[in-house]
């Protein structure tokens, strides 16, 4: 388990995926050199990892929520073949095993460019079954983070954290869309979000200035932003599952707010598809996950139908490559397309 100043460092990269040690040191009133210490076993230990990530809408991507079950014996080889795909994120395997949950990034502006969706997927052996649901609207998740693993700081902490236009009430941020000219820049950032201006330059073949302005400008108008990645079990979160929900329309987005607002919940979204509303719930342990289930959703009576799922593994998260890959694991093959 996590001690208070490794949540509170963890909670302080929620904030600022990219504060310098000697900024965090101050909020958490450490030594640089103590921060430096935990953050590197942090990484060792707890598959600590700061991405940096684009706004789907900035970056002109849709994504679709995908849900496919497998033959016996062959889900965790698709499932790791997904993962080393760098158009998809969240890929896990669920229920008994046999299906596999992946978020897939598409073109918004050019969907029938995609190749996973529309040709490699139906055309994959030992696949017995599909079904894509669109991502309308994210109500937690991405920016917002799961509260338990960002509930540490006094607000005099966070303020030292924060830049000074997010303490203004009255600032707006002025909305930036990201360029092709940027991809490089993304892929650095979502293989080590913490990467320095040197290091994204070599990356990006821009000097040093330019990727600091860049990056600052990107940050303000909300086109990238950084998540922290960490081993929810360590938070006492042991048991996964996700919540595939129907809702009246009229009351989706009252249900959708009043889930955000769960502490069970690290993710809750609106989607297309018989099932419109799709969360992520983060338990203690099978009682605390039905204790969850009966007394909190069975509260809202505008759920008509709910399908728990539970996940087994996690083999890859927001980031480009997989987190915490199967030592001696033979490498996954390609999805292979049936004759």
């Amino acid at each position: 388990m996590l001690d208070t100043l490794d949540r509170a460092l963890i909670h302080a990269l929620h904030i600022d995926g990219r504060a310098p040690f000697s900024q965090i040191a101050v909020a958490l009133d450490v030594s640089p050199q103590t921060v430096a210490r935990r953050y590197r076993r942090l990484r060792d230990e707890a598959s600590l990892r700061v991405v940096g990530l684009a706004d789907p809408h900035r970056a002109g991507r849709t994504q679709w929520l995908v849900r496919l079950t497998a033959a016996a014996g062959s889900a965790q080889d698709l499932a790791h073949a997904l993962a080393r795909r760098p158009d998809t994120s969240w890929v896990k395997l669920t229920s008994g095993g046999t299906e596999i949950v992946a978020v897939i990034h598409t073109p918004t502006d050019d969907v029938a460019g995609n190749s996973l969706l529309l040709r490699d997927i139906p055309r994959t052996s030992n696949i017995t079954a599909v079904s894509a649901h669109c991502l309308l609207h994210m109500y937690l998740g991405g920016p917002t983070n799961w509260r338990r693993s960002a509930d540490t700081l006094s607000e005099e902490q966070q303020r030292i954290l924060r830049a000074p236009e997010a303490a203004d009430s009255a600032y707006v941020p002025v909305p930036r869309r990201l360029t092709d000219a940027d991809a490089d820049l993304l892929v650095a950032l979502q293989k080590d979000g913490r990467a320095s201006h040197a290091e994204l330059a070599q990356a990006t073949g821009w000097s040093p200035v330019t990727v600091a302005r860049r990056l600052a400008d990107l940050q303000a108008g909300e086109a990238v932003f950084f998540d922290v990645e960490v081993d929810t079990g360590l938070f006492g979160a042991n048991t996964r599952a996700l919540l595939w929900m129907s809702v009246s329309p009229a009351h989706l987005e009252h249900v959708a707010t009043t889930l955000a607002g769960h502490d069970e919940l690290a993710f809750v979204a609106a989607t297309t598809g018989p099932t419109n509303l799709v969360a992520q719930a983060l338990c203690r342990d099978p009682a605390d996950l039905h204790h969850y289930l009966a007394r909190r959703l069975g509260s809202l009576d505008a759920i008509h139908t709910l399908e728990t799922s539970p996940v087994l593994q996690n083999v890859k998260a927001a980031s480009p490559m997989i987190t915490r890959p199967d030592r001696g694991r033979r490498p996954a093959p390609p999805l292979r397309a049936r004759p």
